[in-house]
């Protein structure tokens, strides 16, 4: 990550360019219809030759990593590994016609599998054909509801699964990836399954059956893979290798590990001794065909799929946004919606399965100097001369490499960091992370993240159904008003001027209405209330409605309110429904100083204006 940061600040462009590069980005996105419906058209008809060499050379190292990464992926979803292939041909196509980011490397991801998996494994049996039928199916279904979401604008949707919830789920999910790879690291027997404790209980019954050539390929794969970048930087330091090879060994190591596994489970003869295997891997393209789709597997299917769109998208469009901000690219997430969803569409047409934007591979094409998506086009290509060419010499690749490259690949995914910082700023964000983590862990994929979703939904509606009620006082001889509990100001006892610090909606106007009816119970001296609404941009109508009834209650009382501040939209609003009237005699000012200015009773000269403390 440090070194794509690194690349990532070479790669910026100048301050002087930077305004100019942004402008044209956006005036493209702003045109002509068919260039907002095809981004391709901002950046094909324009390309440069200079840029050919960078994406040529970025689209060959992604694929280096994807080649493995996309059939380990598929091995965790329980699929063949060629459908990891098959992933990762028309939809980086489709993508780089539809998509906004120039960077982001569309295809198979951890998390989406495991998803697919946990989706799945109730319906079928792993690798059989009903089970890689409705994996297809998954892939048709999520694609039509990110196209849907982004035909109606919905990307907003995806804002209520809150960064809490999403850094937990990550995080259990990684660590439920890991444990589900046991079976192939160790060369056992036990059930798929997606529950922790039962991958320990069952591995822990199944240890006097540990293949150990299969161990030893598993631990040394682990070995070369996290340790990459230290034999890299070894390498370098003797004098072995220069500093283009030291910086793309770690990035190709994937691959060679791949390559030296195989070649050694053949030499050895380590298949007809126990060491599990890919096996054949059908030679050729896949062809295009429609997968079934009817309304009982919609129906079975729906819950998972959403899911799946909208994890996948919030993965993706985060890496984007991420990677084009440091080129000043501009990134438009509903378009980036249809992107994705014609690219999961592309994935079931050819025989594929659910895709996403890699983290992994979208941050190495960066770095790389990737100019545009020609560089997963490149990419496409060495996928297909893989399939046409080369599957013959994956057959003897051991399984337990490919689960080492998932365990290395999901390891960078837990993260416990962001706990410590959310508990000092906002517990409930740290409660949210934490129980998402364990809903994920204990209840399942799938029922871990709805519970997490609806945990975040309800925080956010207990912290905004009581919102911040500030008493306000004058700053000395200003026309400032400031917090009574923070600053020395003045306050007058026939007056109380109160601003709410959130829009008021039905879930918090309760709260107002009682703490201003509070307030003047236990203050009788007061005859006017001022609600400041410089911080209220929303007044829905059950607030409205509270708002009216508060008006009567306090008339009753002998207090009249006012409003101060208001914004015009509001204002806009009220006098549609001649709100003024029913509000009288009370005005509308337009600030707090007005209002204190026409009601507040001033002290006699002999008395001391009364001044709040600071607390």
């Amino acid at each position: 990550m440090q070194h794509v940061e690194q690349q990532a600040g070479a790669d910026a462009p100048t301050a002087a360019n930077r305004a100019s590069l942004l402008e044209q980005a956006e005036k493209c996105l702003a045109g002509p219809r068919m260039r907002k419906i095809f981004p391709i058209l901002c950046w094909l008809p324009s390309y440069k030759r200079e840029d050919l060499a960078s994406d040529l050379t970025a689209g060959t190292i992604v694929a280096i990593m994807l080649i493995p990464q996309s059939m380990a992926y598929a091995l965790l979803a329980g699929l063949p590994p060629q459908m990891g292939l098959y992933a990762s041909i028309l939809p980086l196509i489709v993508y780089a016609i539809f998509g906004t980011s120039r960077s982001l490397g569309v295809g198979p991801v951890a998390i989406v599998s495991l998803m697919v998996s946990s989706t799945l494994l109730p319906m079928a049996q792993p690798n059989s054909a009903e089970y890689i039928g409705l994996a297809v199916a998954l892939s048709l279904l999520s694609g039509f509801i990110l196209i849907a979401l982004g035909a109606i604008k919905a990307g907003f949707f995806t804002n209520f699964m809150s960064h809490p919830v999403i850094a937990g789920f990550t995080s259990a999910a990684a660590i439920i990836i890991a444990f589900s790879q046991f079976k192939y690291l160790l060369g056992i027997e036990i059930g798929r399954s997606s529950f922790i404790p039962t991958i320990l209980w069952e591995t822990a019954h199944k240890l006097d059956t540990i293949h150990v050539p299969t161990l030893l390929i598993a631990v040394a794969s682990l070995v070369l893979l996290f340790g990459r970048n230290r034999i890299g930087a070894s390498l370098q330091r003797s004098g072995l290798i220069d500093d283009f090879a030291a910086d793309m060994l770690p990035k190709a190591m994937p691959l060679v590990v791949v390559v030296m596994a195989t070649g050694l489970v053949w030499w050895l003869g380590l298949a007809d001794k126990g060491v599990k295997i890919v096996g054949e891997i059908p030679q050729g393209l896949p062809g295009i065909a429609l997968p079934a789709l009817d309304l009982g597997m919609v129906e079975k299917l729906f819950v998972g799929a959403f899911l799946i769109a909208v994890v996948g998208f919030l993965e993706s469009v985060s890496v984007a946004r991420t990677l084009a901000s440091k080129r000043r690219q501009k990134i438009v997430p509903d378009q980036e919606l249809v992107a994705m969803g014609a690219s999961n569409i592309a994935s079931a047409l050819t025989g594929g399965y659910p895709v996403a934007g890699s983290f992994s591979r979208s941050s190495v094409n960066f770095a790389s100097g990737a100019r545009t998506q020609l560089s997963g086009l490149v990419t496409v290509l060495v996928v297909i001369v893989t399939l046409l060419v080369l599957t013959p010499a994956l057959y003897n690749l051991p399984k337990a490499t490919l689960a080492a490259i998932i365990v290395v690949a999901v390891s960078s995914l837990v993260d416990f960091h962001p706990v410590s910082h959310m508990w000092k700023y906002m517990k409930l964000d740290a409660v949210s992370f934490l129980a998402t983590f364990a809903a994920v862990l204990l209840l399942g994929v799938e029922e871990g993240i709805l519970a997490g979703m609806a945990l975040s939904i309800v925080f956010f509606l207990w912290r905004t159904s009581q919102p911040n009620l500030v008493e306000l006082g004058r700053l000395g001889e200003t026309q400032l008003y400031r917090d009574a509990r923070s600053h020395e100001v003045t306050t007058y006892d026939n007056l109380l001027m109160l601003r709410v610090d959130m829009s008021l909606y039905f879930a918090n106007a309760a709260h107002l209405e009682d703490h201003v009816l509070r307030y003047v119970a236990d203050h009788p001296k007061v005859e006017h209330f001022v609600l400041v609404c410089s911080s209220v941009n929303m007044i829905d109508a059950s607030a409205l409605e509270t708002l009216e009834s508060l008006q009567s209650r306090l008339k009753a009382a002998g207090v009249t309110m006012h409003l101060a501040a208001v914004k015009t939209s509001i204002l806009r609003r009220l006098k549609s429904i001649d709100f003024f009237t029913k509000l009288e005699p009370g005005r509308i000012y337009q600030s707090a100083h007005d209002a204190a200015e026409a009601l507040a009773k001033k002290p006699a000269a002999s008395d001391p204006p009364p001044v709040r403390e600071a607390a």
